[in-house]
């Protein structure tokens, strides 16, 4: 990768040159990746952002010699020298620059460095702990700088793209009104205002939809948004979203336009995606793969078996259909047949999932299985297991009885742990977008409503009329991008009218007052002829994770936090001085602790 040069008299940057280079003085200026001494001739490896190009510094040169002998890795150096061509049989095919080396007639050290906790290189591993303490040493491997330039091209790639289509960039505020929705805000305390709090926003949703009421029309910002909320891998308390909304749009014309955008991100860092990406229905979505954000890269689908058991003597399902349960199953091929041992991990892994129990078969012919229930089953029975499943001899046949919504989370979550523990996940960007999703969630809790999505979400036009008396059988018009089993995106069409608003957050349960004092400002500004609109939110960090073929999003955010939302670097969050606090009229109920300046 060429790099511009910009210090001093520097020349080239340690990944450019070739052979084309040779006999050319050069200037580079880089950090000390290693240091060999051979006795003789001294070797140092010189790094910047660019690559490693290898330096030689030769006794017959008493300065730059006794200069070099001192110096050691991480050090920052300043070197003039002439290119030359490696020695027969020392060329390295692994780099770039493998073909040269640079023969030193002066070395200037601009910087020492102490001994580093952990070596600069890709391949090590390192305590993440002690990674993201010296973050800044973490950074210089290669593979950490090549995850962040891959988010940089990312976000070239989304504004050049969306520039294109006429969208215009715009910062929502950082400081807002609290609407906590579900996760926890970040709330900010106002000094000016005492005893009041701003809320770092959670998204810019209210923002841009007020945008589309002023006009704007297309709007996008790739936005850093915040959530106090346990962490998990794919979790960070701040994060960044390609947020975008359009103005007169249909569901249709969203995915189109994220689907042309996917495909740009892709082209710019030399990759392929094939457009239009499938589609499921939410339902679908939970009745084949028992998830809704199925993971594509292995094709293991559940089945419904209900109707091969109307007539069933065997107890156990028999019950299930009379109580309005359902009989499902996945076919799983082995290379080798599986071990009692592992069908019985397999069974744990199912109860821990919510199954009362699991049933396994193993085809032996076409119409027999070994199995702990093949006693109970008519033969009819076995026959017709086998066909739906479309199973052959050595195939393993998993079953749950239980309700729709159990049976499927389980062979859901079943179908996964086979994935992973046999490598059935193939390489590759298997896009899905799942649709129709349910407008409302029943909370056992609360015995409420919740929105399914969040409740600015435009129910389908045609079962508005279902509102009233069946709300949960009311589909949205929302849809989810999914990567690789991981939700990426999710978006839905807007609620435009006030009068629709208003009875949406009334059966969400809010009261007229905390309505207007959520919401008053959006509610007021949809009687000023808003426009219909959607958008779509893109997870950036999740994005470049899954191009990266990484397991932590931490890998590709600069300065990441841990899974305790703490900063090892910096040390935040920190205790603050007693004087800020009474700035703010706060008192904590923590006693005070003796420490230095006051802080508590």
């Amino acid at each position: 990768m060429e790099l511009p040069t910009s210090f001093s008299t520097r020349s080239h940057n340690c990944g450019e040159l070739r052979s084309s280079n040779i006999g050319s003085d050069v200037t580079l200026a880089g950090w000390v990746q290693k240091r060999r001494d051979h006795g003789g001739l001294i070797f140092i490896d010189l790094r910047d952002r660019a690559g490693i190009t290898q330096i030689v510094v030769d006794p017959k040169t008493p300065e730059p010699f006794s200069l070099a002998e001192k110096i050691r890795s991480e050090y920052v150096l300043e070197i003039r020298g002439k290119v030359s061509s490696r020695p027969d049989g020392t060329i390295n095919t692994n780099l770039g620059t493998g073909e040269i080396e640079v023969i030193v007639d002066q070395i200037t050290v601009l910087n020492s460095s102490k001994t580093p906790p952990f070596e600069i290189e890709n391949e090590l591993l390192i305590d993440e702990n002690l990674r993201l303490k010296y973050r800044y040493l973490d950074l210089r491997r290669e593979n950490q700088v090549d995850n962040l330039i891959v988010r940089h091209e990312v976000a070239i790639a989304t504004r050049d793209f969306l520039n294109s289509q006429g969208f215009i960039e715009v910062e929502t505020p950082m400081l807002t009104k609290s609407t906590p929705e579900g996760a926890r805000d970040f709330l900010v305390p106002s000094r000016l205002i005492p005893g009041h709090f701003f809320a770092l926003p959670q998204s810019p949703q209210l923002f841009k939809q007020i945008l589309m009421v002023a006009g704007i029309e297309r709007y996008y910002q790739l936005v850093r948004c915040f959530r106090d909320e346990d962490l998990r891998a794919d979790r960070q308390p701040e994060y960044t979203q390609i947020d975008l909304e359009m103005s007169f749009a249909t569901q249709e014309d969203i995915i189109e336009l994220v689907e042309h955008m996917v495909e740009a991100i892709f082209t710019k860092i030399g990759k392929k995606v094939e457009v239009p990406f499938p589609r499921l229905t939410h339902r679908e979505a939970i009745d084949t793969y028992g998830i809704d954000k199925p993971d594509l890269r292995f094709d293991m689908k559940i089945i419904d078996l209900s109707g091969k058991f109307s007539q069933t003597k065997f107890k156990v399902f028999a019950d299930t259909i009379s109580g309005e349960g359902m009989i499902k199953g996945i076919k799983f091929s082995p290379e080798k047949p599986l071990t009692r041992k592992e069908l019985d991990e397999l069974t744990e892994h199912a109860q821990g999932l919510g199954a009362k129990g699991l049933v396994w078969m193993v085809v032996e012919s076409g119409s027999k299985v070994k199995s702990p229930i093949a006693k109970f089953l008519e033969a009819d029975e076995i026959r017709n297991i086998i066909k739906a499943m479309e199973a052959v001899v050595g195939d393993t046949i998993f079953i749950v009885a239980d309700k729709r919504e159990t049976a499927c989370n389980v062979l859901g979550g079943l179908r996964l742990e086979l994935g992973r523990i046999f490598d059935l996940f193939k390489e590759g960007f298997n896009f899905l977008w799942v649709t129709d999703f349910p407008l409302f969630k029943w909370n056992d809790e609360e015995e409420r409503l919740d929105s399914e999505h969040h409740p600015f979400t435009m129910p389908k036009a045609d079962q508005l009329k279902l509102l009233e008396e069946t709300p949960l059988d009311v589909f949205a018009d929302a849809y989810d991008l999914v990567l690789n089993g991981t939700e990426l995106a999710s978006g839905t069409i807007r609620i435009h009218e006030r009068n629709l608003q208003e009875k949406i957050l009334k059966m969400l349960s809010l009261s007229d007052e905390e309505m207007n004092g959520k919401f008053g400002f959006l509610l007021d500004a949809l009687e000023y002829g808003a426009p219909p609109h959607g958008g779509l939110a893109i997870g950036l960090d999740r994005l470049v994770t899954l191009i990266q073929g990484l397991q932590s999003i931490r890998d590709v955010i600069a300065f990441p936090k841990t899974q305790s939302a703490s900063c090892l670097m910096t040390g935040a969050p920190d205790r603050v001085q007693k004087s800020q606090l009474r700035d703010l009229r706060i008192k904590t109920t923590e006693p005070d602790i003796e420490v230095k300046d006051e802080r508590v």
